[in-house]
């Protein structure tokens, strides 16, 4: 059968192979449906394995895709649908013209700002996915694509443990490679937010020195039993960046810094970076601009995919023809945001049998039932600007029980400032406009939040009420961006 000629599930066409490896094969291809380029990776099982592991096997890889699947970060690879075809998995992914790191260092060593610029990038990945409770469990140079433009980001989230890559086979052969692994993990432990966090040095490390922090071993047995006891030369090249480097590669896992103290870290050494044309040299946003990306209808697959939403361009601006008193809010606002944001901290969309809004509702929490009647509904929002006062208690919040009730102090008079307190992948999963989520609080004189209180990390359930109306129950999972607290999701 011509590569030209052959599709799965009668939808995408494969048009050429972009890469592979142990885990299998990469293509380029076209999802028909829909229109546009996509990666799909073929997932090769273990032949080494009888029947049963086989099949365990293939159910790991398709629940590994599948929470992945969760993730939409400005710098991880979307994974689109997760199917089953030809008795093994398939990963219907976000198309980006790259290459691995990997191949970008055997082409020209990386300086110490090149490794910053893309750790930055890449931190902020895994930190948004630490938040959601997903553990990559396989980062190294091969995993992380680079664009030519210098955008990094990571792929293959839990894949290659999934099917075994990284043990040792049968025949007592080793497949895949020890050199990033953090040493409990060589030691047979599971992989948890903190081995990520080693893996990340390690990559770093080897950007920099040339070399995994393991050193250099024929035998890969021997590279194992290196990484088992932690064994790794101090960096003699990374400059400014070693000291975080050995805090990240400390044998004991709580001793290394968390993931997101590793970004802020990171995004601290790259204001000593110097300007340059490197291929890394990603332009790096100091904070995402107040935008909404465009994004298509949720899209159903056939069994066995993932119903998600295309992330969309994630970047560009929307003109609000709002009045001065708004504009003024807005500059205040973006300014405070500015001085104190980091890069977006993107984290995970909604578990796959929800399904995303598609109305104009653009609060966190969905439109109170009964709609008041139209002769009832103001024509526009109040032009009332936010205090000085309420606008730094939402800056300095504290708590997220803090954030949330500070956030709807702003509301219904304040949309402009309010609107800058959600992120933007709430925006997108709403499907929002700053015009739409200034309609629809134009239609109420007044907001009441009770009994909030938080339910776990950065989870707060509260009791909404509109215009005096019925309380609903929500709830609320709130982000850190440069120390100021963003609502990312709401459900009832």
């Amino acid at each position: 059968m011509l590569v030209e000629s052959r599709r799965i599930r009668d939808r995408y066409r494969l048009l050429e192979p972009i890469g592979g490896g142990a885990m299998g094969t990469v293509w380029r291809a076209q999802d028909e449906k829909l229109d546009r380029t996509v990666a799909i990776k073929e997932l090769l099982l273990p032949h080494d394995h009888d029947e049963h592991r086989t099949e365990e096997a293939k159910n790991r890889a398709m629940r590994e895709a599948r929470i992945a699947a969760r993730l939409q970060h400005s710098h991880a690879i979307t994974v689109f649908a997760v199917l089953e075809e030809e008795d093994r998995p398939w990963l219907v992914m976000e198309y980006l013209p790259s290459k691995s790191l990997a191949v970008v260092l055997g082409e020209e060593p990386a300086t110490v700002d090149d490794a910053i610029r893309v750790g930055v990038q890449i931190s902020s990945a895994l930190a948004g996915a630490h938040r959601a409770g997903i553990v990559h469990r396989d980062v190294k140079p091969a995993n992380i694509l680079v664009s030519e433009d210098g955008t990094a980001k990571i792929t293959d989230f839990g894949i290659s443990r999934a099917i075994g890559d990284v043990k040792l086979t049968a025949t007592g052969e080793i497949a895949g490679t020890p050199a990033y692994l953090a040493p409990e993990v060589a030691r047979g432990e599971d992989a948890d937010f903190a081995a990520d966090v080693f893996s990340l040095g390690a990559t770093l490390y080897a950007a920099v020195e040339g070399q995994s922090p393991y050193g250099v071993a024929d035998n890969p047995i021997a590279l194992l039993y290196k990484a088992s006891s932690g064994e790794t030369a101090p960096p003699e090249k990374a400059g400014r960046l070693t000291p975080l480097l050995v805090r990240m590669l400390a044998t004991e896992p709580a001793e290394r810094p968390s993931m997101d103290e590793v970004e802020q870290e990171l995004r601290a050494l790259l204001q000593d970076a110097e300007p340059g044309d490197s291929v890394l040299a990603a332009t790096l946003p100091e904070t995402e601009p107040p935008a909404v990306p465009t994004v298509p209808a949720a899209v159903t697959v056939p069994v066995g995919e993932v119903t998600t939403v295309s992330p969309g361009a994630r970047k560009g601006l929307i003109a609000v023809g709002a009045g001065a008193a708004l504009l003024c809010v807005a500059v205040v606002v973006a300014i405070l945001l500015v001085v104190r944001q980091k890069p977006p901290q993107d984290t995970a969309a909604p578990p796959p049998s929800e399904t995303p809004a598609t109305s104009a509702s653009a609060t966190p929490s969905p439109s109170p039932s009964p709609t008041p009647s139209p002769s009832a509904t103001p024509t526009s929002a109040p032009s009332t600007a936010p205090t000085s006062q309420t606008v730094s208690t939402v800056a300095s919040s504290k708590s997220a029980v803090d954030a949330l009730t500070a956030y709807y102090g702003l509301l219904p008079n304040n949309p402009a400032a309010a609107w800058n307190l959600l992120t933007p992948h709430f925006k997108a999963s709403r499907n929002q406009t700053y015009e739409t989520y200034k309609s629809f609080w134009s239609r109420y004189k007044s907001v009441n939040v009770s009994n909030p209180r938080e339910v776990g990390p950065g989870r707060v359930t509260a009791r909404v009420s509109y215009d005096g109306g019925n309380a609903e129950n929500d709830t609320f999972t709130l982000v850190q961006e440069g120390g100021v607290w963003k609502i990312d999701s709401q459900s009832s």
